[in-house]
């Protein structure tokens, strides 16, 4: 089976939480079509991610897609046979190492103890009866035989583990080499198909869309009545913006909530790469939580919007509005206080990410106080962002070693969307009482 080696880099993680929700948001305000067909873009986009499961071809409604499946499940199965193969051969090999290594170490010993025998057995014979000599004499010559014994006892055990656990790694190996090439033929297989899928895709989508029903324009009745129930159902994002900071949040909250489609790309190449190639990566696992992190910390202020946030509110919800105001501007303190802490505590955790020396970085000397804010505009070159030598800031500790203080500063950013919305929901309330309603 083939491997699969390959490391996000950090700037592709960093421009694709920028990018690819700015790609989205612009998408989703398209306007859609009223009558719904099957996508040429969208069944290439599902065959490039989810080909080897069939996905393309269920998309396009094609029963065909069932051919995958089986393959996949014995390229799946082919893999656990050859990780327990692996297994296995890692056992036999460890038992006929440490049997090497006896030969190799207790061979000189008893070589060099037989040497030694004759001259320490005539040594003892000359000592006087009963002496400390002869009594000496007697121990190394005692020692010399229990090496030679225990010696060759173990290198009856050595060379009988190398005579039977030589050949069953040998058998070991072959059946690692057949589920590991099983494997690989049947992935190749899949990749043979779906490379004619590829191809096929424009005509398989032009069949389908020919099988759809004739569209038929909806009726003045039905179109009233969707009307109708698009406006008993949940309150629309933007009817809640009431002023730029209500729209700031809104933004962020729509901005961030692209991230898990993010997430389902990268987890579902996680699983291909660890289950089908054997090939675990050192960086999915850690993009994905720091970037739900910053997800929870840009979103807080949205929530607040939109009124997400989970709360007990028994005594609360049958309260008229002007009370509710009451209720929600004496709360405030306690909300104030905790994003205050939260953004002062994130802008100390900050400046600190960046303060740690990492390379010739003015940005880091700028966080320890060594040079003041204009110096560091002043020395402020491309080479301190692109030079690989220059890594300033906090790293995170695995292998990937992806920088962390971007994520420090989105806690900045979103301990002062939260203080932000705060004052507007405060300006709301003091409004609502004034009216007196």
């Amino acid at each position: 089976m083939p491997g699969l080696s390959f490391t996000l880099p950090h700037w592709f993680y960093w421009v694709g939480l920028i990018v690819f929700p700015l790609v989205a948001m612009v998408l989703s305000r398209r306007a859609q079509p009223s009558e719904k067909r099957y996508s040429i873009p969208l069944a290439y986009m599902i065959a490039v991610t989810g080909g080897i499961l069939g996905l393309h071809r269920f998309y396009l409604k094609s029963m065909l897609g069932l051919v995958y499946l089986p393959i996949f499940l014995f390229v799946l199965y082919a893999n656990g046979q050859t990780q327990d193969a692996r297994t296995t051969l890692s056992g036999f090999q460890n038992q006929l190492r440490v049997a090497e290594r006896t030969l190799e170490r207790e061979e000189g010993r008893v070589e060099e103890a037989r040497a030694d025998l004759a001259e320490l057995q005539a040594a003892f014979d000359e000592a006087e009866e009963g002496s400390f000599t002869q009594r000496s004499a007697e121990r190394r010559l005692t020692r010399a035989r229990d090496t030679i014994s225990k010696g060759e006892a173990r290198l009856t055990e050595a060379r009988t583990a190398l005579e039977e656990f030589g050949p069953r790694r040998d058998e070991a190996a072959r059946n690692r080499a057949f589920w590991d090439d099983a494997a690989g033929y049947a992935f190749y297989l899949i990749l043979a198909l779906l490379l004619i899928d590829l191809i096929l895709i424009p005509g398989m989508v032009r069949r389908a869309n020919d099988s759809l029903p004739a569209y038929e324009e909806p009726t003045e009745a039905e179109k009233a009545l969707m009307a109708a129930e698009a406006e008993e159902g949940p309150k629309h994002d933007r009817e809640y913006a009431e002023n730029w900071i209500d729209r700031l949040s809104l933004f962020c909250g729509e901005f961030v909530a692209y991230w898990a489609v993010i997430a389902v790309f990268v987890y579902y190449y996680e699983v291909l790469a660890r289950y089908v190639f054997g090939s675990p990566t050192n960086w999915a696992h850690e993009a994905m939580y720091l970037m739900f992190g910053m997800q929870y910390l840009i979103a807080g202020a949205y929530a607040m919007l939109t009124e997400s946030h989970v709360r007990v509110d028994i005594f609360y919800a049958p309260l008229p509005k002007k009370r509710k105001a009451w209720v929600d501007l004496l709360t405030s303190i306690f909300f104030f206080i905790f994003a205050g802490t939260l953004l002062v505590t994130s802008w100390i955790f900050a400046m600190d990410a960046i303060a740690v020396p990492s390379g010739n970085s003015i940005v880091s000397d700028f966080a320890r106080g060594q040079i003041s804010l204009r110096e560091m505009f002043a020395g402020m070159t491309l080479e301190q962002w692109t030079d690989g030598n220059i890594r300033w800031g906090e790293i995170s500790f695995n292998e990937w070693e992806v920088p962390l203080w971007p994520m420090k500063w989105v806690m900045v950013i979103g301990g002062l969307l939260l203080v932000l919305q705060g004052i507007s929901k405060v300006s709301k309330d003091i409004r609502e009482i004034a009216r007196g309603n």
